[in-house]
Parts: structure tokens; sequence; C-alpha cells
């Protein structure tokens, strides 16, 4: 018992220290007209120090103040919203990078698989795909020191580094007689907003959104108007599981579909650089795709933004999962010491003057996340659909506020697979990935194209035994009786694996969807989209 307290202690004073700042600076008496706000602050700042002295001095363990005032910092912050935080120095260069959408460096997706860097895909036109790497490959050294058992951490303080300084990296590739060498020259590497964009079948195009940085735009517009070369007609676009991003991207692309001069969102917030009003630009927009917006309980944020607007204006049909209910806006504020804060700043509201933000007066961050894995959640929300704010969209549809984006058409996800293939998919080795990567000489060169290849190959009972017995090399127990049951799902799983191998991420994306419960009944529903174009034109 004494054990556990000593270690707990810290974390203790870590959040009593939060807890005490976020209410001695937040509380509501503090903003009374009758106070001095920067008086109040000064006595209690001394408190603080008092408080952090007293550890320092007495604690009979040596204190990580970092730890302890970065605990602080975390409370203050979450003390006034679910979605307010403080970002570690640490934590904030990659996350910079992530919405920035790019860094510098070689430019590979990769896993450590068997001890070895393991290239999962190069990213498209970066050194690492100009000098022909390919998915499957093991970097068995970086300028020839052994990269065996080397961490993630590693890696990318190894092969991250700045534009024009170069790297050699020796490859062990199936089919070569002996590992070789390769200079890369780095560059600025690209970081996608889209996951996917591929063609579902003639005049369907499918488009999935991870997140809203600051080239989605630039990277939408590329995407649709490829797929459009490919005679797209109708659109299926992907925003389950995206958490967001830059506002401003939000409305960008919301504005890609309207082709009225409408708000497509709105923010309200204590002082007035918190007002903004995003309103399309007509000449942009494109209202002649049949339009399918597909959301689970992950698309938060500018997802929902994105989803609101083309509800509301009555510009395509939202299917899928009730959303997240995040309608708050966020400012990042760098501090001094390479840290930041993420304030709420601002509501949005879409069109209709929609509201979206879940409840979270209950002051629970983790009830607040819990509740989005609740079973019956979309039952729940659906009994208290009366008790919501009621909106019209645009032709006069009833929408709801208070709760997320609520889909025209509930469509829930099916996980109809057993725990030995969940298993075999989440293992860490990878084995669809690896086994694909070895078989890929059986298809190189004998399909004239993807197409081909998905109109005319299957998995054969061979090819099946042969994963068996990789699985059992490669020591990943698991029953074959159980495997066997969905046997379909595992072809489907070797077949897309094997054509990212090939032709890419695109076209591993468009095999692996055919299993995709949430999309294939999308594609059922495009008739009532259609009914939208008819209503603009």
């Amino acid at each position: 018992m004494l054990y556990i307290f000593r270690r707990m202690w810290p974390l203790v004073v870590s959040g009593l220290v939060g807890f005490l700042i976020a209410l001695l600076l937040f509380s509501p008496k503090l903003y009374s007209s009758n106070q001095n706000i920067y008086r109040v602050i000064r006595e209690r700042i001394g408190i603080l120090n008092q408080i952090i002295g007293y550890v320092n001095h007495f604690y009979f363990d040596t204190v990580d103040m970092e730890k302890v005032m970065d605990g602080a910092f975390h409370g203050l912050m979450e003390e006034l919203d679910p979605h307010s935080t403080y970002i570690p120095a640490k934590e904030q260069e990659n996350i910079n990078e992530l919405f920035k959408g790019k860094f510098q460096g070689i430019g590979i997706e990769f896993d450590i698989l068997d001890g070895f860097i393991t290239v999962i895909s190069p990213i498209p036109d970066s050194p690492s795909d100009i000098v022909g790497l390919l998915p499957g490959d093991k970097i068995i050294a970086i300028d020839d020191y052994d990269a065996y058992k080397i961490t993630k951490n590693e890696v990318f303080e190894k092969l991250r580094g700045r534009k024009g300084t170069e790297v050699k990296i020796t490859i062990s590739r199936l089919g070569a007689a002996k590992p070789f060498d390769v200079t890369i020259v780095r560059d600025n590497i690209p970081i996608h907003s889209i996951g996917a964009a591929t063609m579902l079948d003639n005049k369907t195009g499918y488009i999935f959104l991870r997140r809203f940085s600051a080239t989605t735009e630039k990277e939408f517009v590329s995407a649709v108007n490829t797929l459009l070369e490919k005679g797209m007609e109708r659109l299926l676009f992907d925003l389950r599981g995206n958490s967001g991003g830059f506002l401003e991207q939000a409305a960008a692309i919301s504005d890609q579909f309207i082709t009225t001069v409408d708000t497509l969102v709105y923010t309200k917030g204590k002082i007035k650089e918190s007002n903004q009003v995003f309103k399309s630009t007509p000449s942009k927009g494109n209202n002649t795709l049949s339009l399918i917006i597909l959301i689970n309980r992950g698309s938060a944020s500018a997802s929902e933004i994105v989803s609101g607007a083309v509800q509301d204006l009555d510009r395509g049909l939202i299917v899928g999962e009730t959303s997240f209910g995040k309608g708050l806006v966020q400012r990042q504020l760098p501090l001094d010491t390479g840290s930041a804060i993420r304030v709420t700043i601002a509501r949005y509201y879409t069109p209709s003057g929609r509201l979206i933000q879940r409840p979270f007066e209950d002051g629970s961050d983790l009830a607040y996340y819990q509740e989005l894995y609740s079973v019956d959640r979309e039952e729940k929300i659906d009994s208290l659909k009366e008790l919501r704010p009621k909106y019209n969209t645009r032709s006069g549809r009833v929408v709801y506020g208070g709760g997320g984006i609520t889909p025209d058409i509930y469509i829930p996800y099916e996980n109809k697979i057993n725990g030995e293939t969940i298993k075999v998919l989440r293992n860490a080795k990878r084995p669809f990935f690896n086994f694909a990567s070895k078989k890929t000489g059986i298809i190189d060169g004998k399909y004239s194209s993807f197409i081909d290849f998905k109109n005319n190959w299957e998995p054969n009972d061979n090819m099946i035994d042969d994963f068996f017995n990789f699985l059992d090399a490669d020591t990943i127990t698991v029953s074959r009786d159980s495997l066997m049951l969905d046997i379909d799902y595992i072809k489907n799983q070797i077949k897309s694996e094997l054509a990212g191998s090939v032709w890419g991420k695109n076209e591993s994306a468009n095999i692996r969807l055919l299993f995709d419960n949430q999309v294939l009944e999308a594609l059922k529903h495009f008739n009532e989209a259609d009914a939208f174009i008819g209503s603009i034109n």
C-alpha cells in the first residue's frame, strides 16, 4: 500500500495543483465587476509557489517537477471543457507537422516487423518513391549502422533531417540476391489528408478523408478532378473517424459542393475576433455530382461542419451513425517553452443555426468520451430526439441540434468476423501485409490493369494453405477451423494487400471496401441523393 501511495503521490500533487489553478483562475466569481482579477491571480500564484516549495522541501522522494507542472497545466485546461488542453513541447512538434501537412525526410510509411524497419508504402513522389523503394523492403542499416531492433523514435531521428542532406540505407529485398545500398536525398514530405480516392464502379467515386490539414482543399480538388476524368458521376465522401482539424479547411471543402450564395458555417465567441462567418463561393462549387457523406461516432468538428452544411443546404444525403457532437472551436496558442495550449474560443453553428455540441456540464471528461462507446448510443439519441432543439433545412426538412449530426439514413457498422480472424488482423507482425509482399510475383505483369486484376483474380485453395502455413511459421497461433468461417474476408484481405503492393493504397482500399457493410449499404441510397441534385437545379 505504501509503495502504491509513493508512486501515486506526484500524480496526486499534479492533479491537486491543476485543480487549484483552474478553480482559482477560472472561477466565475473571478470575473465579477467588483473584484480586481489581477490581484486575485497574484495572491493565488503566491499560494501555488508555497505548495511547490513545500512539496520540493518536505516530500520524502524525488519529485519530477517538470511532470508535476505539466500535470498542473493539464488540470487547468481540462477544467474548462473537454477540448481545451495543454500540449507539452515534445508533442507539439508532431502535431505541427500533422496539420501543416509536411515534414522533411525520406518519405516512407513503415512499421517495425520482426525487428526490421519494413516499408509499408513509399509516399508518392517522395525521395523514397523516386529511388524505387517498394512495399516489403527491409531497411537493415542506416549510414552503415545496424538497424535491427531499432525503435520507431530512433527511425524518426535517423531518417528525418534537413532538406538536401543525404542518408544511406541498406535494403534487403525479397528476390534480390543480396542486400544493396541506396543513397537518398531528404526533401519536403507531404502528409496527405486523403486516405484513398478510387472508383468503386464506372460512375461512383469514393474519397476517404483522414483529417482537415493545411493542404486538404488542394488535395481534395485534385482527387475530385482525377475521379471526374475517370467518369465519376456520383461521390461517396467518407468522413468516418475524421476527428477534424482546421475550421477554414472545413469551410473550403463545404464550398466545393455549394453553388448558391449561402452561409456555410459561423462562429460566436466572447471577443470580436472569435466571431466569423464563412460564405460559399458559387463559382467553386459542383452541383452536378450526386453526393452521399458517410459519418460515424468518430466524425467530429470539421467533419460535422461539412456534414451539417451539406445537410442544412439540402445538397446531399448524410448516412451512417450520429457523429461525435463537437460544436466548439479551439485556437492553439504558443508558450515560451515550445509547448502550447489549445483553448476553446467560440461555438460554431451550421447554416440553419444548429449548435451540435454534446452536453458536458457534468464535468467528467471520462463520461463525455465513454458515451461514444455505448452499445445502445444510437437508441438513446433517438429516444431523446424530441427533447433536442429542432431546425429546418432550406427545403423544410427537420434536423436536430445539441448532439452531433443525425444522419438522414442510419446505417450501423457491422463487424461479422470472429475473434480468431480479428487476432490475425490486429497482430503486430502484420501477417496479411507480409504474406502479400512475398506473393507479388504471382501477379506482376500478368494483368493489364488493376481492374483486370480485380475482376479476374481470387486467392485459390493453395494460396490459402500457404497463408495458414505462413501464420504457423510466424508463430501466430490461431484456429484454422475458426478462420475458415471467415474465409471470404481473409481472401479479401490478401487480395487487398496484393493490390496495394503492386498498384498502391487507393487500389488496396478499393478491394477492402467490398467488405465494408456501411459503404455497401450507402451505395443503395444514391437515388435519394439524386433528388437533391434536382432540387438545386
